[in-house]
Protein backbone atom coordinates (compact mmCIF):
# COMPACT_ATOMS: atom_id res chain seq x y z
CA UNK A 1 0.00 0.00 0.00
CA UNK A 2 2.51 2.39 1.40
CA UNK A 3 5.99 2.00 1.44
CA UNK A 4 8.18 4.99 2.96
CA UNK A 5 12.18 4.08 2.39
CA UNK A 6 15.35 6.30 3.92
CA UNK A 7 13.32 9.62 3.71
CA UNK A 8 15.64 12.85 4.64
CA UNK A 9 13.72 16.29 5.29
CA UNK A 10 15.65 19.31 6.19
CA UNK A 11 15.12 22.85 7.55
CA UNK A 12 17.63 25.44 7.69
CA UNK A 13 19.57 24.19 10.54
CA UNK A 14 18.03 20.89 11.64
CA UNK A 15 17.03 18.09 9.90
CA UNK A 16 13.34 17.29 10.57
CA UNK A 17 13.35 13.68 9.30
CA UNK A 18 16.24 11.09 9.30
CA UNK A 19 16.39 8.22 7.32
CA UNK A 20 12.76 7.62 7.79
CA UNK A 21 11.31 3.93 6.32
CA UNK A 22 7.90 2.12 7.03
CA UNK A 23 5.70 0.29 5.25
CA UNK A 24 1.82 0.84 5.92
CA UNK A 25 -0.90 -2.11 4.90
CA UNK A 26 -3.81 -1.72 3.74
CA UNK A 27 -7.13 -1.28 5.75
CA UNK A 28 -4.97 -0.30 8.79
CA UNK A 29 -4.82 2.68 11.23
CA UNK A 30 -1.86 4.12 11.67
CA UNK A 31 -0.83 6.01 14.79
CA UNK A 32 2.00 8.47 14.67
CA UNK A 33 2.55 9.56 17.98
CA UNK A 34 5.88 11.62 19.27
CA UNK A 35 6.13 14.67 20.91
CA UNK A 36 5.96 18.55 19.68
CA UNK A 37 9.00 18.88 17.11
CA UNK A 38 9.33 15.03 16.49
CA UNK A 39 8.67 15.06 12.91
CA UNK A 40 5.33 14.23 12.88
CA UNK A 41 3.46 17.05 10.37
CA UNK A 42 6.15 17.50 8.14
CA UNK A 43 6.47 13.87 7.85
CA UNK A 44 3.02 13.79 6.97
CA UNK A 45 3.35 17.08 4.20
CA UNK A 46 5.77 14.72 2.56
CA UNK A 47 3.50 11.64 2.39
CA UNK A 48 0.50 14.12 0.48
CA UNK A 49 3.26 15.07 -2.15
CA UNK A 50 2.82 18.81 -0.90
CA UNK A 51 7.20 18.88 0.61
CA UNK A 52 9.24 17.16 -1.27
CA UNK A 53 11.95 15.12 0.94
CA UNK A 54 15.60 15.84 0.03
CA UNK A 55 15.91 12.10 -0.26
CA UNK A 56 14.47 8.75 -0.44
CA UNK A 57 10.94 7.86 -1.81
CA UNK A 58 7.40 7.61 -1.18
CA UNK A 59 5.60 4.53 -3.06
CA UNK A 60 1.87 4.77 -2.97
CA UNK A 61 0.90 1.25 -4.91
CA UNK A 62 3.94 1.14 -6.49
CA UNK A 63 4.62 4.41 -7.73
CA UNK A 64 6.37 7.63 -6.42
CA UNK A 65 4.15 10.11 -5.43
CA UNK A 66 6.89 13.20 -5.59
CA UNK A 67 7.16 11.95 -9.53
CA UNK A 68 3.39 11.79 -10.16
CA UNK A 69 1.95 14.31 -7.71
CA UNK A 70 -1.51 14.53 -9.41
CA UNK A 71 -1.88 11.29 -9.38
CA UNK A 72 -0.97 10.63 -5.79
CA UNK A 73 -3.66 13.60 -5.13
CA UNK A 74 -6.27 11.54 -6.76
CA UNK A 75 -5.23 8.45 -4.60
CA UNK A 76 -5.28 9.78 -1.36
CA UNK A 77 -6.59 12.51 0.83
CA UNK A 78 -5.26 15.19 3.97
CA UNK A 79 -6.33 17.22 6.67
CA UNK A 80 -3.65 19.43 7.87
CA UNK A 81 -3.54 20.56 11.54
CA UNK A 82 -4.99 24.40 10.51
CA UNK A 83 -7.63 23.58 7.94
CA UNK A 84 -9.63 26.62 6.46
CA UNK A 85 -13.48 26.22 5.52
CA UNK A 86 -14.91 29.09 3.56
CA UNK A 87 -17.63 30.22 6.41
CA UNK A 88 -20.42 31.58 3.53
CA UNK A 89 -20.85 28.63 1.67
CA UNK A 90 -23.08 26.14 2.85
CA UNK A 91 -22.22 22.43 3.65
CA UNK A 92 -23.13 20.92 0.75
CA UNK A 93 -21.44 24.18 -1.57
CA UNK A 94 -18.51 23.84 0.32
CA UNK A 95 -18.00 19.98 -0.57
CA UNK A 96 -19.72 20.23 -4.21
CA UNK A 97 -16.68 22.82 -4.45
CA UNK A 98 -14.19 20.47 -2.95
CA UNK A 99 -15.60 17.75 -5.92
CA UNK A 100 -14.80 20.44 -8.35
CA UNK A 101 -10.93 20.65 -7.34
CA UNK A 102 -10.18 17.28 -7.33
CA UNK A 103 -11.25 16.74 -10.57
CA UNK A 104 -14.52 14.91 -9.92
CA UNK A 105 -16.67 15.04 -12.87
CA UNK A 106 -19.52 17.06 -12.83
CA UNK A 107 -22.25 14.74 -12.97
CA UNK A 108 -20.62 12.58 -10.03
CA UNK A 109 -20.91 15.77 -7.84
CA UNK A 110 -24.22 15.13 -6.13
CA UNK A 111 -23.70 11.64 -5.26
CA UNK A 112 -20.21 11.86 -4.18
CA UNK A 113 -21.48 15.18 -1.84
CA UNK A 114 -23.93 13.03 -0.69
CA UNK A 115 -22.35 9.83 0.13
CA UNK A 116 -19.40 12.10 1.77
CA UNK A 117 -22.13 13.79 4.00
CA UNK A 118 -23.56 10.42 5.10
CA UNK A 119 -20.52 8.97 5.89
CA UNK A 120 -20.04 11.91 8.30
CA UNK A 121 -23.30 12.00 9.44
CA UNK A 122 -23.91 15.80 8.42
CA UNK A 123 -26.74 15.29 5.72
CA UNK A 124 -28.57 17.72 7.80
CA UNK A 125 -26.51 19.93 8.23
CA UNK A 126 -26.38 21.01 3.83
CA UNK A 127 -27.95 23.83 3.96
CA UNK A 128 -26.20 25.43 6.76
CA UNK A 129 -23.07 27.96 6.46
CA UNK A 130 -20.19 26.52 7.59
CA UNK A 131 -19.59 29.04 9.76
CA UNK A 132 -22.45 28.14 11.56
CA UNK A 133 -20.99 24.93 12.49
CA UNK A 134 -19.52 23.92 15.84
CA UNK A 135 -16.08 22.80 16.48
CA UNK A 136 -17.08 19.10 16.08
CA UNK A 137 -19.32 19.21 12.74
CA UNK A 138 -16.26 21.90 11.53
CA UNK A 139 -14.03 18.94 11.56
CA UNK A 140 -16.35 16.45 9.98
CA UNK A 141 -17.00 18.64 7.38
CA UNK A 142 -13.16 19.23 6.82
CA UNK A 143 -12.93 15.57 6.82
CA UNK A 144 -15.97 14.90 4.56
CA UNK A 145 -14.26 17.49 2.16
CA UNK A 146 -10.95 15.23 2.18
CA UNK A 147 -12.52 12.05 1.87
CA UNK A 148 -15.43 13.27 -1.05
CA UNK A 149 -12.96 11.80 -3.30
CA UNK A 150 -13.05 8.22 -1.84
CA UNK A 151 -9.17 7.73 -1.66
CA UNK A 152 -7.83 5.25 -0.82
CA UNK A 153 -5.30 6.55 1.67
CA UNK A 154 -6.27 8.96 4.14
CA UNK A 155 -3.86 11.12 6.21
CA UNK A 156 -5.02 13.14 9.71
CA UNK A 157 -2.67 15.97 11.14
CA UNK A 158 -4.24 16.14 14.90
CA UNK A 159 -7.81 15.71 14.04
CA UNK A 160 -9.01 15.73 17.82
CA UNK A 161 -7.54 18.98 18.59
CA UNK A 162 -9.83 21.50 19.84
CA UNK A 163 -12.79 18.45 20.39
CA UNK A 164 -15.06 18.07 23.38
CA UNK A 165 -14.73 14.41 24.67
CA UNK A 166 -18.18 14.00 22.92
CA UNK A 167 -16.78 14.60 19.47
CA UNK A 168 -13.64 13.03 20.18
CA UNK A 169 -16.13 9.98 20.42
CA UNK A 170 -17.74 10.72 17.19
CA UNK A 171 -14.37 11.18 15.45
CA UNK A 172 -12.95 7.89 16.55
CA UNK A 173 -16.49 6.03 15.63
CA UNK A 174 -16.22 7.61 12.47
CA UNK A 175 -12.48 6.33 11.39
CA UNK A 176 -13.57 2.78 12.16
CA UNK A 177 -16.02 3.44 9.86
CA UNK A 178 -13.81 4.37 7.08
CA UNK A 179 -11.23 1.83 7.96
CA UNK A 180 -14.27 -0.87 7.91
CA UNK A 181 -15.36 0.81 4.26
CA UNK A 182 -11.48 -0.07 2.80
CA UNK A 183 -9.75 3.09 3.48
CA UNK A 184 -5.97 3.07 4.88
CA UNK A 185 -5.69 6.14 7.63
CA UNK A 186 -2.78 7.82 9.24
CA UNK A 187 -3.93 9.95 12.13
CA UNK A 188 -1.18 12.19 13.84
CA UNK A 189 -2.10 12.98 17.46
CA UNK A 190 -1.25 13.49 21.10
CA UNK A 191 -4.13 12.17 22.73
CA UNK A 192 -3.31 8.57 22.94
CA UNK A 193 -6.10 7.79 24.66
CA UNK A 194 -8.98 8.31 21.47
CA UNK A 195 -5.93 7.04 19.03
CA UNK A 196 -6.27 3.80 20.79
CA UNK A 197 -9.48 3.24 20.19
CA UNK A 198 -9.43 2.90 16.63
CA UNK A 199 -5.97 2.68 15.68
CA UNK A 200 -4.08 -1.06 14.27
CA UNK A 201 -0.51 0.32 14.54
CA UNK A 202 1.09 2.67 16.45
CA UNK A 203 4.66 4.81 14.47
CA UNK A 204 6.58 6.38 16.84
CA UNK A 205 8.50 8.90 15.50
CA UNK A 206 11.18 11.48 18.19
CA UNK A 207 13.87 13.40 16.51
CA UNK A 208 13.14 12.96 13.09
CA UNK A 209 14.10 8.81 13.34
CA UNK A 210 11.43 6.10 13.62
CA UNK A 211 11.67 4.30 17.16
CA UNK A 212 9.21 1.98 16.45
CA UNK A 213 6.49 0.33 14.55
CA UNK A 214 3.69 -2.42 15.51
CA UNK A 215 0.60 -3.40 15.68
CA UNK A 216 -1.91 -3.03 17.95
CA UNK A 217 -5.40 -4.59 17.29
CA UNK A 218 -3.89 -8.16 16.50
CA UNK A 219 -7.19 -9.57 15.53
CA UNK A 220 -7.80 -7.32 13.10
CA UNK A 221 -4.95 -9.25 10.88
CA UNK A 222 -4.61 -12.24 12.93
CA UNK A 223 -1.46 -11.32 14.30
CA UNK A 224 0.03 -11.14 17.86
CA UNK A 225 3.03 -8.83 19.25
CA UNK A 226 5.38 -11.64 21.05
CA UNK A 227 7.50 -10.93 23.84
CA UNK A 228 10.06 -13.36 24.14
CA UNK A 229 13.30 -13.00 26.82
CA UNK A 230 16.25 -15.39 27.11
CA UNK A 231 18.53 -16.06 29.75
CA UNK A 232 21.57 -15.22 27.18
CA UNK A 233 21.96 -15.61 23.14
CA UNK A 234 19.64 -12.57 22.50
CA UNK A 235 21.72 -11.90 19.43
CA UNK A 236 21.23 -15.53 18.50
CA UNK A 237 17.41 -15.22 19.17
CA UNK A 238 17.17 -12.47 16.54
CA UNK A 239 18.80 -14.39 13.78
CA UNK A 240 16.73 -17.43 14.36
CA UNK A 241 13.97 -15.09 14.42
CA UNK A 242 14.76 -13.58 10.97
CA UNK A 243 14.94 -17.11 9.12
CA UNK A 244 11.41 -18.02 10.25
CA UNK A 245 8.55 -17.28 8.69
CA UNK A 246 5.79 -14.93 9.60
CA UNK A 247 7.58 -13.10 12.23
CA UNK A 248 8.50 -9.41 11.46
CA UNK A 249 9.16 -6.05 13.11
CA UNK A 250 11.46 -7.32 15.67
CA UNK A 251 12.89 -5.29 18.25
CA UNK A 252 15.53 -6.16 20.81
CA UNK A 253 15.67 -4.38 24.36
CA UNK A 254 18.48 -6.28 26.11
CA UNK A 255 17.01 -10.01 26.77
CA UNK A 256 13.86 -9.27 25.68
CA UNK A 257 12.54 -9.70 22.17
CA UNK A 258 9.36 -8.25 20.73
CA UNK A 259 8.20 -9.26 17.14
CA UNK A 260 4.91 -9.51 15.08
CA UNK A 261 3.71 -13.27 14.37
CA UNK A 262 0.28 -15.31 13.26
CA UNK A 263 -1.88 -15.42 16.26
CA UNK A 264 -2.79 -19.04 15.82
CA UNK A 265 -1.87 -20.94 19.37
CA UNK A 266 -0.16 -23.59 16.95
CA UNK A 267 2.25 -21.60 15.24
CA UNK A 268 3.25 -19.78 18.21
CA UNK A 269 3.77 -23.52 20.13
CA UNK A 270 5.59 -24.21 16.76
CA UNK A 271 8.15 -21.59 16.83
CA UNK A 272 8.42 -22.08 20.79
CA UNK A 273 9.66 -25.67 20.04
CA UNK A 274 12.41 -23.71 17.51
CA UNK A 275 13.61 -21.79 19.86
CA UNK A 276 14.06 -24.23 22.31
CA UNK A 277 15.87 -26.63 19.68
CA UNK A 278 18.56 -23.82 18.80
CA UNK A 279 19.63 -24.53 22.39
CA UNK A 280 17.97 -20.89 23.93
CA UNK A 281 17.36 -20.75 27.29
CA UNK A 282 13.81 -18.81 27.22
CA UNK A 283 12.75 -17.57 30.51
CA UNK A 284 9.58 -15.77 28.62
CA UNK A 285 7.17 -16.49 25.94
CA UNK A 286 3.80 -14.59 25.78
CA UNK A 287 1.73 -12.41 24.09
CA UNK A 288 2.49 -8.50 24.51
CA UNK A 289 -1.02 -7.14 25.40
CA UNK A 290 0.49 -3.32 26.46
CA UNK A 291 -1.54 -0.17 25.84
CA UNK A 292 -0.72 2.11 23.47
CA UNK A 293 0.51 5.00 25.80
CA UNK A 294 2.45 2.69 27.88
CA UNK A 295 4.13 1.07 24.57
CA UNK A 296 4.46 4.91 23.67
CA UNK A 297 6.11 5.86 26.76
CA UNK A 298 8.26 2.43 26.66
CA UNK A 299 9.81 3.50 23.46
CA UNK A 300 10.61 6.85 24.92
CA UNK A 301 12.01 5.88 28.17
CA UNK A 302 14.59 3.33 25.95
CA UNK A 303 15.25 6.13 23.79
CA UNK A 304 16.29 8.32 26.55
CA UNK A 305 18.19 5.88 28.15
CA UNK A 306 20.22 4.69 24.73
CA UNK A 307 21.17 8.51 25.00
CA UNK A 308 22.43 8.53 28.37
CA UNK A 309 24.51 5.63 27.76
CA UNK A 310 28.38 6.80 27.52
CA UNK A 311 29.79 6.35 23.89
CA UNK A 312 32.49 4.02 23.78
CA UNK A 313 35.54 5.00 21.26
CA UNK A 314 36.53 2.42 18.78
Amino acid sequence: MLSVRHLVFDYPGHRALDDVSFRVEPKTITALVGPNGAGKSTLLRCLAALDRPFAGVVELDGFDIHERPRLAHRRMGFLPDFYGLYDELTVRQCLTYRAAAVGLPRGQWRERVRLAAERMEIMDRLGDKAGSLSRGLRQRLAIAQAIIHEPALLLLDEPASGLDPEARMGLSAVLRQLRDKGMTIIVSSHILAELEDYSTHMLVIRDGKILHHRALDPLSKQRVRIRVEVANGEHKLVEVLSHEGGVTEITLMGTVCTFEYPASAVSRHTLLKHLMAADLHVIEFAIDETGLQEAYLEQVRAAEAARALPKVAR
